[in-house]
C-alpha cells in the first residue's frame, strides 16, 4: 500500500495530473506603481528654478548657433592654410554641437520636472473612432498642452522656438562656402576651367603627357590639364585643379553611344569627363570596366560612360560634362576646347 500511495502522489505532482489553474489566477495584474511626486511637483520655487534652467538652456542654444556662425567668418577657411581649416572646422563645430546638445538637454529637462508625469493606461483598436472620439482626441490635445505647460509657459516656448531657428543658421552660412567669394558669378567660374583647344592631358599626379597608343582597351586615366602644371599653390591650383579634373577611359567605338554632334569629341574609342559629381560635387572616380559605369562614392550616383554619361542611378540631375578631345600631330592626347557647360552640382541651375 505504500508502494501505491508514493505512485499516486508522483502522478499528482504530474503535468498531467489534471490540475488546472487558470492565467487570472496565476498572473495577477500588479497595476500601477503608486505615484511618487516630484519636488517641483510640491515646491513652487523649485518649479520656477527648473523652468528658468529650461529656457536657459535654450537661449544658450541660440548663442551657440550665433558663435557658429561668426566662427566662420572669424576663421576663414579661404585661407587654405592648416591652422585656419583646424580653427574653422573646431569652433564651428563646436557651435553647433553644444547648440543641439542645449536643445536635447533642455527639452529632456523640460520633460522630467515640469510636464506632468501622472501614468496611466490608454487603450487603443485599429478601427477609425467615431466623431466623439475624435472629438475626445482634440480634447486630449489641449489637456496635453495644459499638462506640459507649453501653451503657459511662455519663457519656455518662445525660447525654444528661437534656439530651433537659430540652429539652422550655422548650416545656410555654411552653404556660402560651396560657391566661389570673390563677388563673381560662381555659375560662369564653373563654366571656365585651365582646360583649351590644344592642351595637353597628363597623367595626375605626375604630369605626364599621355599618348592615345598608350591607353589601353577597358583603362582610366586620372588627368589633368598640362597648363595647370604652372598654376602654383598660392595662385589658386586646388580650385582649379577641382574644376578641371577629368577621368578618361577607353572603350571598343562600337560600344559608345554618341549625338551626331559628338561625333569628334572622342577618339578611337576614348571618351574624357569631367570627375566632379553633379550632385554635389564629390570626385567620381570609381569606374567599373564591364558596365562602363562611373560612381560616386558619396552619394552612390552611377554614370554610363558609353551613353555621354548619362545617370543611371542616383540623387544626380545631370550628365558628367564631357571634355572634347583628340591627338596632335605625334598621337599625343589634346583637348579640342573647354568644357561646353559648367561643371560641378547643379544645384547651381545650370543645366
Amino acid at each position: 500500500m505504500a508502494h501505491d500511495d508514493s505512485q499516486v502522489t508522483e502522478k499528482a505532482n504530474t503535468p498531467s495530473s489534471g490540475l488546472a489553474v487558470s492565467i487570472d489566477d496565476a498572473v495577477q495584474n500588479p497595476g500601477l506603481p503608486p505615484h511618487r511626486e516630484r519636488i517641483t511637483d510640491k515646491d513652487p520655487k523649485a518649479d520656477k528654478a527648473a523652468e528658468r534652467t529650461v529656457y536657459t538652456l535654450f537661449y544658450l542654444s541660440v548663442a551657440a548657433s550665433i558663435w557658429a556662425v561668426a566662427a566662420y567668418m572669424l576663421f576663414p577657411i579661404e585661407d587654405m592654410e592648416f591652422t585656419s581649416i583646424r580653427n574653422n572646422n573646431m569652433y564651428i563645430g563646436l557651435g553647433i554641437a553644444f547648440a543641439l546638445l542645449a536643445i536635447g538637454v533642455g527639452a529632456i529637462h523640460w520633460s522630467k520636472s515640469i510636464m506632468s508625469d501622472k501614468e496611466y493606461v490608454e487603450e487603443r483598436h485599429a478601427t477609425r473612432g467615431s466623431e466623439e472620439t475624435r472629438a475626445h482626441v482634440v480634447k486630449e490635445f489641449e489637456t496635453a498642452n495644459e499638462e506640459s505647460g507649453f501653451g503657459r509657459r511662455k519663457m519656455i516656448r518662445n525660447s525654444l522656438f528661437a534656439a530651433l531657428a537659430a540652429s539652422i543658421l550655422p548650416g545656410i552660412t555654411l552653404f556660402r562656402g560651396l560657391a566661389p567669394n570673390d563677388g563673381k558669378d560662381p555659375v560662369a567660374l564653373l563654366k571656365q576651367t585651365t582646360w583649351d583647344e590644344g592642351v595637353h592631358l597628363t597623367r595626375d599626379p605626375s604630369g605626364t603627357r599621355i599618348k592615345a597608343s598608350d591607353v589601353t582597351l577597358g583603362s582610366a586615366f586620372h588627368v589633368i590639364p598640362e597648363t595647370l602644371l604652372d598654376v602654383s599653390h598660392d595662385d589658386g591650383f586646388l580650385n582649379e585643379k577641382a574644376k578641371a579634373m577629368v577621368l578618361m577611359v577607353r572603350m571598343r567605338p562600337e560600344q559608345i553611344t554618341e549625338r551626331e554632334e559628338r561625333k569628334d569629341w572622342s577618339y578611337d574609342g576614348i571618351v574624357a569627363y569631367s570627375k566632379v559629381c553633379t550632385h554635389v560635387g564629390c570626385p567620381v572616380a570609381l569606374y567599373e570596366q564591364h558596365t562602363h559605369h562611373l560612381l560616386c562614392p558619396c552619394h552612390q550616383s552611377q554614370f554610363d560612360v558609353s551613353d555621354e554619361a548619362k545617370v543611371v542611378f542616383g540623387p544626380a540631375s545631370r550628365p558628367l560634362p564631357q571634355l572634347p578631345i583628340t591627338v596632335d600631330d605625334e598621337g599625343y592626347l589634346i583637348a579640342k576646347s573647354d568644357f561646353t557647360e559648367p561643371v560641378g552640382p547643379s544645384f547651381w541651375e545650370i543645366h
